[in-house]
């Protein structure tokens, strides 16, 4: 046996209270070492008398990586604390006791020495990742503000450009503002979209508004505060969510404070809300707007016009937090979505959980976060993360063909064996963003090959999201071309597209709890054809999606209602699966 595979960690994503009572735990094994994994568990204190240690309950082989068999457990005990080590049964024959001290032969000694048992000594309900139950039912749209509606042209902006003349540059403006957005609210309502994610809208410099003057104040080519609440309460009464975007890492440099340092240097009061390295702060121009060197200070990537906050800072991180407060408290926003969450400080964002729980209950935060985030998801900082990570694996594998299905599988499972369950259900799942080229577009505008990557993604847990105007069928590279204006003109406007978009997030909705909650069951026999199968399944509840990625036409035998499909075509209780083609079934 490979002992040296085996893993677990209490108090982590390998144990943790799933529900209130309901303890969750996971042990990591070799793959293919071990033909069966028993836990023994009880009350810490009770194993002289009940002699829990001696009765052995099997675990289950949930997932596999093509390195690791993960085993779990649930179990709701009259108790609320607990001991417990693993018997693990190796295909050689051997049995170990695997617990707190590591392996030991499994044997009446190892089993009763209490030293080698793991402990959960209390559990404290208080401490429990608590996963807001409202998002897991909803499908988010982003909005990038400044090119979704030009509603109101008496705040347009010095030089604003007819609405999609042209395709972006760095520096344009179109006129795009809340004003827009609340006249398509009813467009959102249509398609099922029940959250709106919103790119920053706070007073700042640039088109893209990640640059923030006034964190107090709506820029005025967007509206003002009395506009936002209005669109707020309208949103509610849609029953949409609203998430803004909070941008703590970094000011613009047209900022009044940084001004006072520009102005001040070392003297200036708010030297220290920043991270200074020389004074006087200067810095050489680049090639471009947002590229320089010998920058005195750091800043955010390579700009030396958003420099670093200080978010240990007493007053700047005071500052910071009234500015979290206030949007939740004035305006009762449902969520926050963090910028370049990875570049602050921990502690900031443990003081920054505290005050969004106390002034709204079941807020959710969401982190900027493109790599494995298990030190930001343990409860106490961030809700969830945006799950690029999850989603680059997908287009990797269906767009990119940069692997084979088993390792794709391979590779979705390690990646939910990172997070507690209740995490993974809220991860933000986005296939594009204002931050990457669009989907149609990496999938070189084919259009099938799309909507087989969106009916993947829909069937994961974790909550979708939608980027303007993908329902109408847009293009676009990296930043900026990701950034068109949307298109409202009918005659340029993919309405088949927006069927399937209309589709896809009412199946969605309609099993939320299915695709949040389910197990994954991965049938990949098939493989040499190019066939992924997969099944959620929940409180016996099936819904299973089966994908052609191969190159040729496949006959798949189904059984169940039809939900959704492309390029499939029934006979009887058979599919024929074009290239590209796939069903999801109930």
């Amino acid at each position: 046996m490979n002992t040296a595979a085996i893993y677990h960690r209490p108090d982590s994503e390998y144990a943790f209270l799933y529900k209130k009572d309901l303890m969750h735990l996971r042990i990591r094994t070799a793959r293919g070492d071990a033909t069966l994994v028993n836990i023994l568990h009880g009350d810490t204190y009770s194993m002289d008398k009940e002699k829990w240690n001696e009765k052995p309950v099997p675990m289950k082989l949930t997932l596999s990586t093509n390195l690791f068999d993960y085993w779990e457990f649930e179990t709701k005990e009259p108790f609320n604390r607990m001991s417990y080590a693993f018997q693990v049964i190796g295909r050689d024959g051997t049995e170990i006791l695997y617990g707190d001290q590591g392996a030991f032969p499994y044997n009446d000694e190892s089993v009763h020495k209490g030293n080698n048992y793991f402990r959960m000594p209390y559990f404290h309900e208080a401490d429990r990742f608590k996963a807001p139950d409202w998002v897991k039912k909803t499908v988010w749209y982003q909005v990038f503000p400044e090119r979704f509606s030009n509603g109101d042209k008496s705040n347009d902006p010095e030089n604003t450009l007819p609405w999609g003349s042209k395709a972006p540059d760095r520096q344009d403006f179109f006129g795009g503002d809340l004003q827009g957005i609340m006249d398509h609210l009813d467009h959102l309502v249509d398609m099922g979209i029940n959250g709106i994610y919103f790119c920053p809208i706070f007073k700042a410099y640039s088109n893209h508004k990640y640059d923030t003057i006034d964190y107090l104040e709506i820029d005025p080519s967007f509206g003002d505060k009395k506009l936002f609440k209005k669109l707020v309460n309208e949103c509610h009464k849609r029953g949409i969510k609203v998430m803004l975007d909070a941008v703590f890492n970094h000011m613009g440099d047209n900022s009044p404070q940084w001004q006072d340092v520009v102005k001040n240097g070392e003297k200036s009061k708010y030297a220290d809300w920043f991270h200074i390295n020389k004074f006087p702060v200067s810095y050489e121009e680049g090639n471009d707007f947002e590229d320089a060197h010998d920058i005195t200070y750091d800043v955010f990537a390579t700009t030396p016009h958003m420099p670093k906050i200080n978010t240990a800072n007493p007053d700047a991180k005071k500052y910071l937090l009234d500015v979290a407060k206030y949007w939740i408290e004035e305006f009762d926003i449902d969520a926050w979505r963090l910028d370049v969450a990875n570049e602050i400080d921990h502690e900031f964002w443990k003081d920054f959980r505290r005050v969004c729980d106390s002034t709204k209950k079941d807020f959710y935060i969401l982190g900027e976060v493109w790599h494995s985030s298990q030190s930001w998801l343990n409860g106490d900082e961030f809700s969830a993360v945006m799950n690029y990570a999850y989603t680059d694996l997908i287009k990797d594998f269906f767009i990119k063909k940069e692997m084979a299905i088993p390792k794709v599988v391979s590779e979705i499972n390690n990646q939910l064996m990172l997070y507690r369950k209740q995490t993974n259900q809220i991860q933000f799942n986005v296939l594009d963003s204002h931050d990457t080229a669009r989907l149609l577009t990496v999938a070189n505008n084919d259009k099938d090959l799309e909507k087989q990557v969106l009916g993947f993604t829909y069937l994961q847990p974790g909550v979708p999201c939608v980027y303007y105007g993908d329902e109408y069928g847009m293009t676009g590279g990296d930043d900026p071309d990701c950034r068109k204006c949307m298109v409202w003109d009918q005659k340029d406007q993919d309405h088949k597209m927006y069927d399937f978009f209309k589709d896809l997030i009412s199946f969605r909705k309609n099993n939320h709890q299915v695709m949040s909650e389910g197990s994954m069951d991965w049938n990949v026999s098939q493989t040499d054809k190019g066939i992924l199968e997969l099944t959620r399944n929940l409180d016996g509840k099936t819904i299973t999606g089966i994908f052609n990625t191969g190159e040729k036409a496949q006959v798949v035998l189904v059984d169940g209602e039809l939900l959704l499909s492309n390029l499939a075509e029934n006979f009887g209780d058979n599919f024929t699966l074009q290239p590209k083609g796939f069903v999801i079934l109930k």
